[in-house]
């Protein structure tokens, strides 16, 4: 007897978690109420379907009456870095991980409730006769098929992709570390940021700072270019992951730094051949020299800022190409710690300028010595631009 009453009450224990998941699944429906198509579409095939499934707990948001969920569904899409184009003027959410984006066709909708992680599935056509449906899982590829194609052709190609990028992957990982320690590297080896670091450092001299109120100062000026860099890695990552193609801008990004290595060695070859040239731009000396002229911490964070921004056009080229890499190769997390790495490489060779321009004759013969070797410094920055672009395009892209 006992022994049944212990069966007994495991068994309803056993059933407690499958009943509660029951319970906890749901879906929210972003849709405008004065589309007369939609509203047809929710009550007569999509809710119906998600009943059958076992989703009872479901939400209606119409973002049209209520502007406070439009802003709830574009947060929601950015958060899951959901690409633009795979974005529908109706959005099904269920259990916060299958997001169905428009009039996506019943047999879809059931299969895509059998994956059991994050899936976009996008077919925004309100016609009948749509031919066509595309799906999407994140660190995959977007693919597209015929509207009657089952969605498990998808999920057998995803298999096949996940496999190719375990064996191509091996070699690309390992080899990351050492690509962003030597890309931050070179990147930060440019005449751009050199010169405005020791002109402000000649200055504060000449307003008779002392070495300890030159190095603190040069401190804050590096730092801010450090976060200026780090931020628009930031922002340049998540848009290159909303894209949701970043192998390709990957490649495009290689070849981009390939094109920026010849317009280097264009400029020391013949800078007045082509009219356009890796440098800071020359509307923004005048406001990088009267905060430079102001000689406060205060001024100091807002030069290294501005000049962490003015920069990027003169060395962005390896940043988005590596960038691009890493949005294709790492979670986002490790692609965040990758990205500090890069950013203190970057700042890396200022840093040693700071420690060496310590004294008032050595920062002089600096300046002189980065004037004479500023053109050859273009020469060389531009094979090594080449080469790297090369070593992405062979072996990790």
């Amino acid at each position: 007897m006992k022994l049944r009453q212990v069966l007994l009450l495991l068994l309803i224990l056993a059933s407690l978690p499958l009943s509660y998941a029951r319970e906890e699944r749901g879906a929210v429906i972003y849709y405008n109420e004065a589309c007369t198509d939609c509203t047809l579409y929710i009550k007569e095939r999509l809710i119906p379907l998600l009943k059958e499934e076992g989703i009872s707990n479901i939400v209606l948001k119409d973002y049209i009456n209520n502007p406070e969920y439009r802003r709830e569904l574009i947060a929601l899409n950015e958060r899951e870095g959901i690409p633009p184009r795979l974005t529908g003027h109706l959005s099904a959410v269920i259990d916060g991980r299958i997001f169905l984006q428009g009039h996506v066709p019943s047999h879809v909708i059931r299969e895509a409730l059998r994956w059991e992680g994050k899936l976009v599935v996008y077919q925004d056509s309100m016609s009948a006769n749509a031919r066509s449906y595309r799906v999407w899982v994140p660190g995959g590829e977007i693919r597209e098929y015929p509207i009657d194609e089952p969605l498990t052709t998808y999920f057998s190609e995803l298999e096949e992709m996940k496999a190719a990028n375990k064996l191509e992957s091996a070699y690309a990982t390992t080899g990351l570390l050492p690509l962003v320690v030597v890309s931050g590297l070179l990147d930060g080896i440019n005449p751009c940021a050199f010169a405005v670091l020791l002109f402000f450092i000649a200055f504060l001299y000449t307003i008779k700072k002392t070495r300890a109120g030159v190095l603190k100062m040069g401190a804050v000026y590096i730092s801010a270019i450090f976060l200026a860099y780090f931020l628009i890695g930031i922002g340049i990552m998540k848009a290159l992951i909303f894209t949701g193609k970043p192998h390709f801008m990957a490649k495009l990004g290689a070849y981009l730094i390939i094109l920026l290595g010849l317009i280097n060695i264009k400029d020391y070859i013949n800078p007045f051949a082509f009219p356009v040239h890796l440098r800071i731009p020359r509307f923004t000396h005048a406001t990088l020299r009267r905060w430079a002229y102001k000689g406060t911490f205060p001024s100091a964070a807002v030069l290294g800022f501005l000049v962490g921004l003015c920069t990027f056009p003169c060395s962005g080229g390896i940043y988005v190409a590596i960038l691009a890499l890493l949005s294709a190769k790492t979670t986002y997390l490790q692609g965040l710690a990758y990205l500090l790495l890069y950013n203190f490489m970057f700042v890396m060779p200022l840093i040693v300028i700071l420690a060496l321009a310590s004294n008032e004759k050595v920062t002089r013969r600096l300046k002189e010595w980065e004037e004479s070797k500023a053109r050859g410094m273009r020469l060389a920055s531009g094979i090594v631009m080449i080469l790297l672009g090369v070593v992405i395009l062979v072996w990790f892209v």
